[in-house]
């Protein structure tokens, strides 16, 4: 699309949540240090109205990255730490008896649960039973909650960010397949590099503390999401990311023989939705007004990472889906 022809309103909005986005990451960088291409695709993720599920060992600075991020974006942050005995009420929230003091009347009244957020952590949703698992997985699809056949809308813009721990598996209960694909992307955050952690030494073993700015408001936010809804797409990007999609699975006839070989399902149409939005996200954060197949491949790992159930030939070989979906990508 070009300038010319762009709505004017609209023109703005791409410039103003490009700069947005520059402060935004400069304000992170005062806290966070490193993970560029994490705080990246959270960002994409937010506008595209999406939702992440982030992976990584303990002391990667998860839940401080989630934190600063909200506290930089002026929303609302609630923190969840599933743990076993949790329960579905714990989350959605309950209803309790109230009586009145003058007239002593009875009546129920909805006590919020913590995911009434605009960003909501989900420390070790892995931790917890499916039922409690699922509370937060139909709040995320649905924004809403419903207690006693009464639905409650959640606030906008609402973001869940779920952690994982690849280490410890004893006691956890894994995400089914039906409930990973509510999450638009699976970040993996790996070991800050050598300078990296030295820089991470010296701040956090000082007074330092950082001031951080307020960037962005719900309002802006909603706005820039709407925006993203808005950029138009060529057709031979969606087409890219359809072929793409659909030659994940071994069932198609133009299917790829290793996928074949080592791909058991394949991902499903929200997958290419999510590369389209994705990509969408992308263009404009970069202020340019419509995508092309790079920002595509950009979006292509963390969307497919955890869509793709690769089979016991897979495994036997020690080939993960990250490294079939490199060479799927490298085949297309």
């Amino acid at each position: 699309m070009k300038l010319e022809n762009a709505n004017s309103n609209d023109v703005q909005l791409v410039e103003k949540l490009s700069a947005s986005v520059k402060n935004i990451k400069q304000e992170i960088g005062k806290v966070i240090i490193g993970q560029d291409l994490i705080i990246d695709n959270l960002l994409i993720s937010l506008f595209a109205r999406g939702h992440c599920l982030l992976v990584g060992v303990p002391g990667l600075a998860k839940t401080l990255l989630i934190k600063t991020l909200s506290e930089v974006l002026d929303l609302k942050f609630n923190r969840i730490q599933f743990t076993p005995d949790l329960m579905p009420s714990d989350i959605t929230g309950t209803e309790i008896i109230e009586e009145d003091s003058v007239n002593r009347k009875r009546s129920f009244r909805f006590i919020q649960g913590p995911v009434f957020a605009n960003i909501v952590l989900a420390d070790e949703i892995n931790r917890t039973p499916p039922k409690t698992q699922a509370a937060l997985l139909e709040a995320m699809q649905e924004h809403r909650v419903t207690a006693a056949g009464v639905s409650y809308n959640l606030p906008e813009p609402f973001f869940v960010l779920a952690t994982q721990n690849p280490i410890e598996q004893e006691g956890t209960y894994p995400l089914p397949e039906a409930q990973l694909d509510r999450f638009m992307f699976n970040l993996w955050l790996d070991y800050p590099s050598y300078s990296e952690e030295i820089e991470i030494v010296k701040s956090t073993t000082s007074q330092y503390k950082a001031e951080l700015r307020k960037i962005l408001t719900a309002e802006e936010i909603i706005l820039f999401q709407d925006l993203v809804r808005r950029v138009p797409v060529a057709d031979n990007v969606i087409e890219y990311s359809v072929n793409l999609v659909n030659k994940t699975r071994p069932k198609d006839g133009q299917a790829q023989k290793f996928i074949k070989d080592w791909v058991r399902w394949g991902a499903g149409p929200r997958a290419s939705q999510y590369l389209i939005l994705a990509a969408k996200t992308k263009a404009i954060i970069e202020g340019r007004f419509t995508p092309n197949i790079d920002d595509v491949k950009h979006a292509v790992i963390p969307v497919l990472r955890h869509r793709l159930i690769a089979n016991f030939n897979a495994e036997a070989e020690g080939i993960t889906s990250v490294e079939i979906v490199k060479r799927l990508v490298e085949a297309v």
